[in-house]
């Protein structure tokens, strides 16, 4: 029988599940749209690798992402850590000289900086969308291009266009105003792989110390225009690893080895069959103090089996 561990990274537009064995080859990975359902897709995805492994021992499991409370509480992992933590434990696994690491979602981006295997710094941009694979779906839509063409295309364009790329809005009416001027969608899509990376490394990557060698991650780094594009704006080679979009859920399936390794615990993992409970989140203002908590619950069966949000502790720490 198979010995594996879990990762999971719950992001508001991706759920990512994967199993890797003690020497951490990753046996299975799935990415899978959230569509505002988490609890549904980490019971979709759980059930996935049940399916494609068979009859397998499960040692630990961990977690990240936006939503990494919430699937801790489903599956009962062992381990809940936040995303600079997870995409650096990978990123170092599988690069183990990496200083920089390039990491872009579907809302969301960040900058890693890691010194002698080590996070000494971090940036991550969660309020303008631009430069994040939601919006380069956005667009791909608008210009009727299907969004795994869009790397292709940029790379064919024979002259750069500049486009705007400060923010979505702005970045959006440059590019339409591009089209009436008669530039190519090649073209137009060359220039808005440029801009993003502008927007990316002037915002998210500001006063950072940026050094080779660099690593691209997450969904976005299937795009070849915008890897392109680093390369022209860094005068650098960038890498981008095998499992470029589920590293957050191998980083939390090797933190959940490493620390089922180093404690000898036994895993607290409810079963597969957690995908077939029902489970239910609500919330309530703690009025305990002036600063009115919004405490999350999370119930199995009827029973509360996790509380978080509250800033003293005093709800979570009451199961």
């Amino acid at each position: 029988m198979k010995e594996i561990y879990i990762g999971v990274d719950v992001g508001s537009v991706s759920t990512n599940v994967v199993a890797i064995d003690r020497n951490v080859n990753v046996l299975f990975k799935t990415y899978i749209r959230t569509n505002g359902q988490p609890i549904d897709s980490v019971k979709e995805g759980v059930k996935q690798l049940k399916e494609t492994l068979g009859d397998v021992k499960v040692l630990g499991v961990g977690t990240t992402g936006s939503g990494r409370q919430l699937a801790g509480a489903i599956l009962g992992a062992d381990v809940v850590k936040n995303e600079i933590t997870a995409h650096a434990t990978a990123t170092i696994h599988f690069v183990p000289d990496v200083r920089t690491i390039f990491e872009i979602g579907g809302q969301d981006s960040k900058i890693i900086i890691i010194k002698d295997q080590m996070v000494v710094d971090f940036a991550m941009n969660t309020v303008c969308a631009a430069g994040t694979g939601s919006f380069l779906d956005h667009q791909a839509e608008r210009l009727k291009i299907p969004i795994e063409q869009f790397g292709d295309l940029a790379l064919s364009a024979t002259r750069p266009v500049r486009i705007a790329g400060r923010c979505t809005v702005f970045a959006e009416s440059d590019m339409i105003a591009k089209q009436q001027f008669g530039f190519s969608k090649a073209e137009i899509i060359r220039g808005l792989c440029d801009a993003l990376v502008r927007n990316y490394l002037n915002n998210v990557g500001r006063g950072k110390n940026l050094e080779p060698p660099f690593v691209f991650q997450g969904g976005v780094a299937a795009n070849k225009g915008i890897r392109a594009a680093f390369e022209r704006e860094l005068q650098s080679k960038i890498i981008v690893p095998e499992h470029f979009n589920v590293m957050g859920a191998i980083g939390s399936a090797i933190l959940a080895k490493d620390y089922i390794e180093k404690t000898k615990a036994r895993t607290n993992f409810r079963g597969f069959d957690a995908a077939d409970i029902d489970f239910s989140t609500s919330s309530f203002e703690c009025k305990g103090c002036s600063n009115r908590c919004e405490v999350v619950k999370v119930s199995m069966e009827g029973k509360v089996i996790a509380m978080w949000g509250d800033r003293c502790g005093k709800w979570t720490n009451s199961l």
